[in-house]
């Protein structure tokens, strides 16, 4: 049965934990359709599968591209699509076009936008005209040029974050995702926030939690203090393709038994 913003929000009411996942292509989406209420497809497609210094790189036809790779694969969950950078700051028609084109070509759910009070008038035009949108507050990786950082250990950051938190609340966002941000402010959002937020290196109080799929299945030479790889896949291929060459040299693969006869 499909996932709805109301099952999300009978979760966050029931103080289950929401489990968050990203995906960019059909064979990851298959599975963690399995185990996630809310598979994002993130703008982090750029540096996890392209090798990008930054999400800034992202644009709009690659975020098409793996949103209706992943949306249509989806029988449950809940799907998610970061707007890229230029797409929903500045001009508010310009941010409703972009996110119908993105929600009417992928058939995803909802967005995701990054900041708060300077993008808040925007977010609350979406809302109006009925787009369910995720809020991103704390470290925002398309104002950082790749250089990623801990928020919240300046006075100013903890003021602006409870600031932005009530601003996004008050605009209509549907959920919070808090990143990379120290646990003694994480705890004072939690305690002042009515929307279920979603943390990535956030402290495990949040109403849910998401991680990059390639980075927790060790794909990836990607490190940050907060991701737990519960999995090695990197050595995986690499062992596979090491046995591969190997057959190949050694004259030993493909045996008669892959011929067609």
């Amino acid at each position: 049965m499909k996932i709805t913003r109301e099952k999300i929000y009978q979760k966050f009411e029931n103080k289950q934990p929401i489990v968050c996942l990203t995906s960019y292509t059909e064979p990851i989406a298959k599975i963690a359709d399995k185990f996630a209420d809310i598979i994002l497809v993130g703008d982090s497609v750029g540096p996890v599968l392209y090798g990008y210094e930054s999400t800034k790189q992202v644009g709009m036809e690659l975020m098409l591209n793996h949103s209706s790779a992943v949306a249509k694969n989806i029988k449950k969950s809940f799907v998610v699509v970061d707007m890229p950078f230029g797409t929903y700051e500045k001009s508010r028609s310009k941010a409703l076009k972009n996110v119908k084109l993105i929600l009417s070509k992928s058939g995803a759910d909802a967005v995701k936008l990054e900041g708060g009070e300077e993008i808040s008038r925007n977010i609350s035009f979406l809302t109006k005209n009925k787009i369910n949108v995720v809020g991103h507050l704390g470290m925002l990786p398309q104002s950082l040029d790749g250089n990623y950082k801990v928020f919240g250990r300046k006075p100013i950051e903890k003021k602006k974050i409870l600031k932005d938190l009530k601003i996004l609340e008050n605009a209509g966002v549907m959920a919070i995702v808090l990143e990379c941000t120290i646990e003694s402010l994480v705890k004072e959002v939690l305690k002042k926030a009515n929307v279920p937020i979603i943390g990535i290196g956030a402290t495990v109080e949040c109403d849910g939690q998401i991680l990059v799929a390639e980075d927790l299945l060790g794909l990836n030479e990607f490190k940050p203090k907060f991701l737990k790889k519960y999995s090695n896949l990197r050595k995986i291929i690499n062992d596979s393709f090491l046995k591969f060459s190997k057959d190949v040299k050694e004259r030993k693969y493909p045996q008669k038994k892959y011929y067609y006869k």
